[in-house]
């Protein structure tokens, strides 16, 4: 595991040569291509005669040798190319061998041996980090999405849990509170009271009450999504606007769009409730259009109104409520968009990449 990481290849025969994914090629093939390099540059050393020094070529096949194999290879090569070097002068017929500048030039060969050699480990261990941060990075956006998949899960748990809980027990608490109230109200109207308005008032409120405890219970879950699937539901929450705020608001789309994965419904349904609600209370609109369309096994869903509109640049940071769509819609893997509509007001669009089923 070390060698892994520290990019070393423990071996007898080469102990500093890394195992890099720069080497793309069997070790042994660069040799002959490096030897014939040697003696293709030696051949022309010598037809160019021993005034003209080519020993700036031979550093080619080294840097071969090196890049694709290892230090003692490139160490073999600058002495070969040293020697072909010699070689071709001598037959060349160089009057006499300079023996220091021969040493001169093997010394050079060997200290750029061992920099480009240092330079190329550099290298692959820089390119092991790279893919080590990225493998990190990687397995850490996959927690994310796998840790804000879950908290969507238990958010949409307990969301369903609290208006459940609202239905039931306050909306039934209010209930018999409200008929016993009308009793009461009915006794003291046999008794010609009195205090009858004032009853009245109380079985008025208190079934204002019972409304409001509804309305606030299905803005946390839709009973008509787990049994009808979501147009159903998208129905039941443009007939609740229209009756709560006093807006014509309409759904049109498919019924026959059935989503397996209820979290991607229950994603879809909650992004049109937010954006029909921010139409209703930021926008002041008088109209709002819900629309589920399938084309080609795709799903988009649109809610488009008729208020004053969006502005042409977004508060930074968002308000919390695009923010809450924006991250439903990534947790389903959808592409959430908003716009200005056409004709006047705000267009929010939620498409979905992957498809879905029909009935």
């Amino acid at each position: 595991m070390q060698a892994e990481v520290d990019g070393w290849k423990p071996s007898r025969s080469s102990e500093l040569t890394p195992k890099s994914r720069f080497t793309v090629h069997p070790r042994w093939l660069p040799l002959p291509v490096a030897g014939l390099l040697v003696a293709f540059i030696g051949y022309l050393d010598f037809a160019t005669g021993y005034e003209q020094s080519l020993l700036l070529f031979y550093l080619i096949p080294i840097v071969l040798v090196i890049w694709f194999g290892n230090v003692w290879q490139g160490l073999i090569f600058s002495v070969l190319s040293v020697s072909a070097s010699v070689v071709s002068d001598v037959a060349a017929g160089i009057p006499a061998l300079q023996y220091w500048n021969i040493g001169m030039a093997l010394t050079a060969y060997i200290i750029f041996t061992l920099l480009f050699w240092k330079l190329r480990s550099l290298l692959y261990e820089l390119d092991q980090r790279v893919k080590e941060r990225t493998a990190a990075l990687r397995h850490e956006i996959g927690e994310r999405e796998r840790l804000g998949q879950e908290i969507a899960e238990v958010a949409d748990r307990e969301r369903h849990r609290l208006g459940q809980n609202l239905h039931d027990s306050l909306g039934q608490h209010l209930t018999g509170t409200a008929l016993a109230a009308q009793v009461l109200r009915d006794k003291l109207a046999a008794r010609s009271a009195m205090e009858v308005p004032e009853a009245d008032k109380v079985v008025r409120y208190l079934e204002d009450g019972i409304d409001l405890t509804r309305n606030l219970a299905r803005g946390f879950f839709a009973p008509e999504l787990d049994a009808d699937g979501l147009s159903v539901a998208l129905q039941g929450l443009a007939a609740n606007f229209s009756e709560r705020f006093r807006v014509q608001c309409n759904f049109s789309g498919a019924e026959s769009v059935s989503l397996s994965d209820a979290t991607t419904a229950t994603q879809l349904y909650h992004i049109a409730q937010e954006a029909a609600m921010n139409a209703v209370k930021h926008a002041n609109a008088s109209r709002i259009d819900i629309c589920l369309v399938q084309t080609n096994g795709k799903l988009s869903l649109t809610i488009g109104d008729d208020g004053i509109g969006f502005p042409d640049k977004l508060p930074q940071p968002p308000g919390l409520g695009l923010r809450l769509m924006a991250h439903g819609a990534a947790l389903i893997g959808g592409k959430f968009m908003i716009n200005r509509n056409l004709k006047r007001g705000t267009l929010v669009t939620c498409r979905l990449n992957d498809s879905v089923s029909k009935k």
